[in-house]
């Protein structure tokens, strides 16, 4: 009788687990949608980063994310966003280092949420009260070396 107990209470942990599989896929969608609102993102979109990806560039970015712009404090000291802590859940920081989240944005509309924050999620803007513009795109290629582990030196 207890395993029969036993045997439907991991049946409705699988399907809870499940169910939670599914929306959280459900939720990725929603980070991969523009943050920029429509009659401002061509405009974003058509900014380039003047600063050249370089070593020495991204060190300077990673410098900053770590300290002035404690962009560490929510998007953790690996870009996983605290992702990867077991109980977190709801609108988490964002991930750095999910490739597709990465290819869907533009290094404008990065610089453009941190000048004016994210609508719909907790990202206050950082432009120009806490970083000077060209600090914020230095932010931005340390940003883009967790999508590319080669060039941030990591694993």
């Amino acid at each position: 009788m207890i395993r029969g107990k036993l045997g439907g209470l991991w049946v409705g942990v699988f399907i809870f687990q499940s169910f939670w599989s599914f929306a959280s896929e459900a939720a990725d969608l929603e980070v991969l949608k523009p943050r920029v609102p429509q009659d401002q993102i061509q405009e974003a979109r058509s900014w380039v980063n003047p600063i050249s990806s370089t070593s020495e560039n991204i060190e300077k970015g990673k410098h900053i994310f770590h300290g002035k712009a404690f962009c560490v404090t929510c998007h953790g000291p690996d870009g996983k966003g605290l992702g990867n802590i077991p109980g977190l859940r709801g609108k988490l920081p964002r991930n750095f280092t999910d490739k597709t989240w990465q290819a869907a944005r533009s290094d404008g509309e990065l610089f453009w949420i941190l000048q004016n924050g994210s609508p719909g999620t907790d990202m206050a803007s950082f432009i120009p009260l806490v970083l000077t513009e060209e600090e914020a795109w230095y932010v931005i290629l340390y940003v883009r070396s967790f999508g590319n582990p080669k060039e941030s030196g990591k694993k």
